[in-house]
């Protein structure tokens, strides 16, 4: 049995992650009280380090920590690593952009999610990383009312819906995370 720390806060996070991961030897938990390391890298990579270099301090234990966000081509990438905060509240967020892309047409609201994975052993050091990602495009409004963050107005062609739309089996197949997640699963199984 392995068990991994992983370096959030937030339990959706936990939630998805479980049911991504099929291997009953590995078992996730989160970090008990509060957990709000300063996230001020430059890149996904850089914030997921430093969320799992803080885990790994406290628990001392093996830590996994995503760094994840929506990165749409027409604003150049953002919201990017500022995902988390781009706007006060998440309906506050989706409205920013449906606003900043109103006069955008579909075919240039390309996006994607990513998702960067790090996994510390129990002092801190990096011993794995991975990345996901998933394609698609920012709807015109939010539509759907499964999953979080910006799930409401990322669309994939390949279901003509948005991902908030899509059952949560799918989703926990195809998503950022899933993408990133599933080969880490492996690399621990394999190494741990």
């Amino acid at each position: 049995m392995i068990e991994i720390t992983l370096a959030t806060s937030n339990p959706h996070k936990l939630d998805e992650i479980n049911k991504i991961n099929k291997n009953p030897n590995i078992i996730f938990k989160v970090i008990e009280g509060e957990f709000n390391p300063e996230e001020n890298g430059k890149t996904f990579e850089e914030n997921a380090k430093i969320k799992a270099k803080e885990a790994a301090r406290i628990t001392k234990t093996y830590c996994l920590a995503d760094d994840s966000g929506l990165c749409i081509d027409a604003l150049e990438g953002l919201p990017g690593i500022h995902s988390a905060r781009y706007a006060p509240s998440q309906k506050e967020k989706i409205e920013k952009i449906l606003n900043e892309l109103k006069n955008v047409p579909f075919d240039y609201r390309s996006a994607h999610f990513t998702c960067c994975m790090i996994l510390t052993d129990s002092d801190g050091n990096v011993i794995h990383k991975e990345e996901g990602k998933v394609f698609g495009y920012i709807d015109d409004s939010a539509k759907g009312s499964n999953g979080f963050g910006y799930d409401p107005i990322f669309y994939l062609p390949d279901y003509d819906k948005t991902i908030a739309q899509l059952p949560e089996e799918i989703k926990n197949e195809i998503s950022h995370r899933a993408n990133a997640l599933n080969p880490m699963l492996k690399w621990i199984n394999d190494n741990l």
